[in-house]
């Protein structure tokens, strides 16, 4: 697997939202989820705000690939179950990030949430 250029991880890191899109177990693309993403260091990850039932979320468990689109990035990733040492500070990012929702933050920063944590790597 590849590392995130410097663009790629500007472009990520400032979009708002990223479509997701999860692999079937045949390999082709299902419908893509709009999700918020975040930026922590040179990686990205991702969380299933209604946590680890979502449809997107499921599907990642699938074939653990999938493709993302955010500010102007097309890219095939893969899924890689986060380190959760990270999880507070993958929690200080959201709330940096998306402070103008309060409510919606507190849903992405629960425990619920913070268990598919989930770090987007370019393939």
């Amino acid at each position: 697997m590849s590392a995130w250029t410097t663009d790629e991880l500007a472009r990520a890191g400032e979009a708002g939202e990223m479509d997701i899109a999860t692999c079937r177990a045949d390999g082709t693309l299902r419908k893509p989820r709009i999700i918020w993403v975040v930026r922590l260091g040179d990686s990205l990850y991702v969380r299933s705000v209604n946590g680890p039932d979502a449809a997107w979320y499921r599907g990642t468990r699938t074939r653990m690939q999938g493709h993302i689109q955010t500010g102007g990035l097309s890219k095939d990733v893969a899924f890689v179950d986060a380190d959760h040492g990270l999880d507070d500070d993958i929690d200080d990012a959201y709330r940096a990030k998306y402070r103008g929702s309060p409510s919606a933050v507190s849903h992405i920063t629960s425990e619920q949430a913070r268990a598919t944590s989930i770090e987007l790597v370019p393939r």
